[in-house]
């Protein structure tokens, strides 16, 4: 692509969308370049949604019913081994090393730090715009719940991540031009009423304040 068009791109990004979302399994993923691994999630989430809206299970109990399931099939084969002198079932070692812990607890613990010190700064009020954006992110959520249950906006939302990330890297050069288009209206729009209303209405609070 040439400078041009790179000077189109929203935010004015210099990395491509794969690099943004970390470039490693999780972004082919996303981006389809894994395809039968994003089908094959796609799917089982799609069967899930189906069992739990369908069935009338809860999360809870599917869990309990399909760990109760396999550990009952699994104490069957181990004593119906011992009876005939067979193998026991092949589990792996169910241990995790103290440097994996190590590892998971490094991880959230600088996570729930930064979690709590963008905390602060919006309690403080040292960045308003984080507020704003905090703020929008919540009510926009709040919304959303209200109009449909938790695990439905889960899979639609899993929908959305593995579907418009994709569609943009396809059509990105005339997503971004047509977005900075849209952009570029709407800032002269804005200067437009910043003169033609806010100016005003700030003169006449100042032509108030020196009646006053």
């Amino acid at each position: 692509m040439g400078s041009s068009a790179d000077s189109e791109r929203l935010f004015n990004r210099q990395r491509t969308l794969h690099e943004i979302l970390g470039g490693g399994l999780v972004a082919d993923v996303i981006l389809w370049r894994q395809k039968n691994l994003t089908l094959g999630i796609l799917l089982v989430t799609l069967s899930a949604w189906v069992v739990f809206e369908k069935s009338g299970y809860t999360l809870l109990s599917l869990v309990s019913s399909v760990l109760l399931l396999l550990m009952s099939i699994l104490f069957l084969w181990a004593k119906s081994a011992a009876i005939l002198n067979r193998p026991a079932p092949p589990l792996p070692q169910l241990q995790l090393s103290e440097e994996m812990v190590n590892e998971m607890a490094a991880s959230i613990r600088s996570r729930v730090n930064a979690l709590l010190s963008v905390s602060q700064d919006i309690s403080l009020g040292k960045d308003s715009r984080l507020f704003f954006k905090v703020a929008a992110y919540l009510l926009l959520i709040y919304f959303a719940g209200g109009l449909t249950d938790f695990l439905t906006l889960s899979y639609t939302s899993l929908v959305m991540v593995l579907t418009i990330p994709a569609l943009y890297e396809r059509c990105e050069d005339y997503v971004d031009k047509y977005i900075m288009m849209g952009y570029r209206k709407l800032l002269q729009l804005y200067v437009k009423l910043d003169e033609e209303y806010l100016n005003r209405f700030q003169n006449w609070v100042l032509e108030k304040k020196k009646l006053s």
